[in-house]
């Protein structure tokens, strides 16, 4: 089983990159589970939304503690939550940043990816410069750092669900597939 961990701030459409890629896998021939974890927050505040997925039907039905990856949405983040709480040892972290974090003690025991997840959401008019919706752009990078959903089936999963800009969309998650970048064990880059 595969559970993945998704931050992210209200508004940026945290909760939809999990429910879209649960529907990818699930298309992908996965059992699948999604669900948010929020109380009464507005726009901007924290939000973690879960991905559980397994080649066997999920019987759990408990909240995700130890995700095996886990997605960033709004860097700001990496500030005041502690992303990697439970996060299993070797896990990816796929961070929305231009550039990786300077300081990577914190990430020693992961693996990291980054992508400028806001730089192709406003380039596609996806939201607003000041409040761009990044979701489908994660989904097309997440699927590069983990190999699987294929990038069709993400893409299929959005032109199904998604009513506004389906095309603009899945091009963002075309862009963010083709421009994520994988950096491998933490521990080996930080030593390079």
């Amino acid at each position: 089983m595969i559970e993945v961990r998704f931050h992210g701030r209200g508004g940026q459409g945290t909760v939809v990159a999990s429910i879209l890629m649960a529907k990818a896998f699930f298309q992908a021939g996965y059992y699948v589970q999604s669900f948010p974890l929020f109380g009464v927050e507005r726009r901007g505040a924290p939000v973690e939304a879960y991905l559980r997925l397994d080649k066997t039907k999920i019987l759990m039905r408990t909240n995700v503690y130890t995700p095996d990856h886990v997605v960033v949405l709004d860097p700001t983040l990496l500030e005041g939550v502690d992303i990697t709480r439970g996060l299993k040892p070797g896990g990816w972290i796929l961070i929305n940043a231009p550039e990786p974090p300077t300081d990577l003690r914190a990430f020693a025991t992961y693996k990291l990816a980054h992508v400028d997840a806001t730089r192709i959401a406003i380039a596609h008019r996806l939201g607003t410069r000041t409040h761009p919706i990044v979701n489908t752009a994660m989904m097309g990078a997440f699927a590069r750092v983990l190999g699987e959903p294929p990038l069709e089936t993400v893409t299929e999963a959005i032109r199904e669900e998604v009513p506004t800009k389906p095309d603009a969309n899945m091009a963002a998650a075309r862009e963010a597939y083709e421009s994520v970048v994988l950096l491998g064990p933490v521990a080996e880059a930080a030593s390079a």
